[in-house]
């Protein structure tokens, strides 16, 4: 009886702990020890992904949404507020920002002046876009409004300024090679 209690303790443990790590960071990244929050504030540690686009390698939060640059920051200082922030919302976070398929390195936070921190990429804050619906649409690419011109964030931490040209699959039969 006593080993099926402790059996069965072990396994609601174990189950907690699962439910409690399961992340989509990096297996390096450090663990938080804040709670989480609700949606309406930043997550105690953002993430910074990279995730494949009709751009390429593309940055994106950790829901998947694409995170946009924008031409008019100065530095790693952002210009986005008010009106432009509630379209443009700036990627905040109350901690480090994980990553996962990025340069580590060039992860990193910069203070606004609405006393938040924003995540930052190559210097270049990071902002997402409510014209996207779901994670992986990029909506806000190439739209030029408050100041400057938006652009999806490669990562390589520059500005994805155009589609790459590659090939059309080939529907000839060929096994997907067109000569």
């Amino acid at each position: 009886m006593n080993r099926l209690i402790i059996a069965s303790a072990g396994l609601l443990g174990a189950a907690a702990l699962a439910a409690g790590c399961s992340s989509s960071g990096s297996s390096g990244s450090k663990a938080s020890t804040t709670p989480s929050m609700s949606s309406s504030t930043p997550a105690a540690a953002s993430a910074v992904h990279a995730q494949n686009s009709k751009f390429g390698q593309i940055l994106v939060d950790g829901s998947g949404r694409t995170l946009y640059m924008l031409t008019a920051d100065t530095g790693n200082q952002s210009t986005c507020y008010n009106t432009c922030a509630g379209i443009w919302p700036p990627d905040t976070t109350n901690g480090t920002p994980t990553s996962s398929g990025v340069t580590a390195s060039m992860v990193g936070t910069t203070a606004r002046t609405d006393h938040t921190t924003q995540v930052t990429y190559n210097g270049h804050p990071l902002y997402t876009f409510t014209h996207d619906a779901k994670a992986g649409d990029v909506n806000g690419e190439g739209v030029a409004t408050f100041g400057g011109i938006w652009y999806v964030v490669g990562v390589n931490g520059s500005p994805i300024t155009s589609v790459p040209s590659t090939p059309a699959p080939s529907t000839s039969g060929g096994g997907g090679y067109s000569y």
